[in-house]
């Protein structure tokens, strides 16, 4: 089964986006792992914000990546490397590209998106690079999450330029009905 990754530049007071939805506050300054990153993916999950935003500024910027693009309201693309998928057939495409063979898919946002995907389980690992920057408003990362999520802390990364790239996973939870009758 191929992972889903989180994989995202967040402001330290937790925004992935300014005020006015900017986001020239990340570092571009050095590569931080994406090249290696993009080497290990071919699939992006997107949704229709941030997708918009993307074929506005740079269509190019993933190009060689397969996009799924999560929208009620877009209409099917004619582009071949990409497809939309909508609200109802969510969790059975999900399930069915996670099972196709190839490498990592990246779960790119926006927010709404990751918390259904974090309310669903669907997250292998949480890539974030935290940017040593307050923004003191903005679009948070983390929003209408039903529940608390416990994660496992895999691996962090400090780069010069002050930017901690951290790697989590969700913490698994142990079923304790499984010992009932033993």
């Amino acid at each position: 089964m191929r992972k889903i990754i989180l994989n995202l530049a967040v402001s330290l007071d937790g925004f992935i986006e300014g005020t006015n939805g900017e986001y020239d506050w990340c570092l571009a300054d050095q590569d931080y792992g994406m090249t290696e990153f993009l080497n290990n993916s071919d699939a992006i999950f997107i949704g229709r914000k941030s997708y918009e935003m993307l074929m506005s500024t740079d269509p190019e910027m993933f190009g060689a990546l397969k996009m799924y693009v999560f929208s009620d309201s877009l209409q099917p693309s004619q582009n071949p490397n990409t497809e939309i998928i909508n609200s109802a057939d969510f969790a059975v495409r999900v399930e069915e590209i996670r099972n196709q063979a190839g490498s990592n898919i990246w779960l790119f946002g926006g927010a709404s998106l990751v918390s259904t995907f974090i309310d669903r389980g669907l997250i292998t690992e949480f890539m974030l690079s935290v940017h040593p920057i307050i923004l003191g408003g903005g679009k948070p990362l983390f929003t209408g999450s039903k529940d608390r999520v416990e994660l496992i802390l895999l691996s962090s990364e400090q780069f010069s330029s002050g930017l901690v790239q951290l790697r989590y996973a969700i913490k698994p939870k142990f079923d304790l009905s499984m010992l009932d009758g033993m």
